[in-house]
């Protein structure tokens, strides 16, 4: 999947924030996956709030254009997909689905995307809930059901980022293919070479043993050819110093 257009990526709407330092954790667990339209609804100590900045660890392109609006209707206007995050279906019918689920619909939607949170109190309430489309539950230990709300905004954006180019981990393509044996021979000659020469092999009824784990230590990370090289140069400067 390509990187989408902005206008398809879901907006983050909190309502009634009552901690800078919270709005700050959720605008850094959005860019972490790629999401950068923050939306405000009556944030409890005002904005912007100077708690929000520390916490947020870099992510201050979210918190710069974090927009705040009086309530939940006008911070939703222009979405057609409006998705509420509760663990209680708050006695309103309507359809519920989990963060993967809704990650699935929004990249199958036309028209903007918005996922609402709650405070990290109360959550949101049932007329708010009644104002969204669609519930958004996360699967969760119904006996200890106390995400905080970062962890609520990660799950949701974690979800949505799947397989999207700009958060992938490196392919095995980008990575250094493994070193050739031939590779690691010489490394592991050059590091038996130098310890007999030091006299490391003692006693000599252990020498067999002691090289077999040595070998099986150098061999054990997968090193690839920029890294023996590297090491066998620390080893040739460790042999051979540069006088000073």
């Amino acid at each position: 999947m390509t990187d989408p257009h902005p206008d398809t990526r879901p907006i983050i709407v909190l309502v009634r924030p009552q901690l800078g330092e919270n709005i700050g954790k959720a605008a850094r667990a959005m860019l972490n996956f790629g999401l950068t339209e923050l939306r405000l609804v009556a944030p409890r100590d005002g904005w912007p709030n100077p708690d929000a900045g520390p916490a947020a660890a870099g992510a201050d392109v979210v918190l710069e254009g974090a927009r705040v609006y009086d309530t939940l209707a006008e911070a939703v206007a222009d979405c057609a997909h409006v998705y509420a995050t509760t663990v209680r279906k708050r006695g309103v019918t309507k359809p519920v689905v989990t963060p993967e689920q809704a990650a699935a619909e929004i990249h199958r939607a036309v028209g903007r995307s918005a996922v609402v949170f709650g405070p990290e109190r109360s959550g949101l309430e049932t007329e708010e809930v009644a104002l969204c489309r669609t519930i958004l539950t996360v699967p969760i230990n119904p006996e200890f059901a106390s995400l905080n709300l970062a962890q609520a905004v990660i799950l949701v954006a974690y979800e949505w980022s799947k397989g999207l180019a700009s958060v992938m981990q490196p392919t095995e393509e980008e990575l250094l293919p493994p070193a050739p044996q031939e590779e690691l021979e010489g490394m592991i000659a050059q590091f038996d070479a130098m310890l007999q020469a030091a006299g490391y092999f003692f006693p000599k009824s252990r020498a067999a043993a002691t090289r077999r784990t040595l070998r099986n230590l150098l061999t054990k990370p997968g090193w690839n050819h920029l890294e023996v090289r590297t090491l066998r140069g620390v080893l040739s400067s460790l042999a051979n110093p540069r006088s000073r």
